[in-house]
């Protein structure tokens, strides 16, 4: 499995996810950059171009018609996908950390951080398809706190429900439209790092700095252990086998002091069921921050904390690994 190397970012990645269809692949980084890339070839297509802080958090809809970013620079922002042209521009009262759109893109979600004295606030937002009609004022707006930290990631689950992971290691369900708490426990004993869900949408994977990547349903029972022994930033569940892939190593400040095997520098395969590491795959030279897998199960993209992007494409052995008789 010959990763492609994808050079298009001067500091560490932040987030790489794919578009449905699989054909694109796009980043964020502390570059104030967004980048989109052939997921084939992992030639980089264009940037979207506007942002002046680090980029927290990106999206794309359904259609591949429009993305989305959050940034440091307390904004949030809409842009055409083919064309790179920035649509419209939330002014937030503090760094933005989470975006999200809905599975219909007719919504998007937007967290802030808990900084310059604010608030951790979540802003429901309206997206139309012509921009002149996004009203200025949001759909809703409510605020995690004080019950519960500040989040730290936030996606979207079935019928208008929000899905966060918190500095405290809890995750939280929510209601958009009334902004009232469903449910939330503490899952993990440090922060959450990621919160990835399954592609029929009715489980997620969360990562943690204590170590550990774990599988909830939408009731927020824990399904499935992963246990480490680096923290973990990220971890995303394949579509096709029944796998889930970590990514994390040593803290960053720390990243001098160790050589990349000490640090633990890999991209970790487990068995989703048999919660067994089987597989792990080198090649970074710092932290991995952020993995994402194809929505054909057929690649995986990481982004590290040297500002590289390692894109990898399935060998057929991949695919013909069996570590359970009754996998597919």
């Amino acid at each position: 499995m010959r990763p492609i190397v994808c050079q298009g970012h001067t500091r560490p990645l932040t987030r790489v996810r794919y578009n449905r269809d699989g054909d694109l692949m796009f980043s964020a980084g502390k570059d104030a950059k967004f980048n989109v890339w052939s997921s084939a070839t992992g030639e980089l297509i264009g940037s979207y171009d506007g942002h002046t802080g680090v980029v927290w958090d990106i999206d794309v809809d359904a259609n591949t018609t429009r993305t989305m970013s959050g940034s440091a620079d307390s904004s949030a922002r809409l842009w055409d996908a083919r064309s790179g042209k920035c649509l419209y521009t939330w002014t937030t009262a503090s760094p933005v950390r989470s975006v999200a759109f809905t599975p219909e893109a007719d919504l998007a979600l937007i967290v802030t951080d808990k900084k310059m004295g604010q608030p951790c606030t979540a802003i429901i937002v309206e997206i139309k398809d012509n921009v002149a009609d996004i009203p200025e004022a949001p759909l809703n707006i409510f605020l995690p706190e004080p019950e519960l930290t500040p989040a730290t990631i936030a996606r979207w689950g079935p019928e208008h429900t929000i899905y966060m992971g918190h500095e405290n290691g809890t995750v939280s369900c929510w209601d958009a439209m009334s902004g009232e708490r469903i449910a939330s426990k503490k899952i993990h004993s440090g922060v959450v790092t990621d919160l990835q869900f399954s592609e029929d949408g009715t489980y997620f994977i969360t990562s943690s700095k204590d170590m550990s990547a774990k599988i909830l349903d939408l009731k927020l029972h824990v399904i499935k252990n992963f246990q480490t022994e680096r923290p973990v930033n990220s971890a995303c569940i394949c579509p096709v086998k029944e796998h889930v892939i970590l990514g994390g190593g040593q803290d960053a400040s720390q990243v001098t002091t160790t050589t990349a095997k000490v640090g633990k520098f890999e991209s970790r395969f487990y068995h989703k069921i048999l919660q067994q590491e089987f597989g792990r795959v080198r090649g970074h030279f710092g932290p991995i921050n952020t993995v994402a897998v194809h929505p054909d199960g057929t690649s995986f993209t990481s982004g590290g904390e040297e500002g590289l992007i390692r894109l990898h494409h399935f060998d057929p052995d991949y695919f013909r690994f069996k570590l359970d008789p009754r996998d597919p």
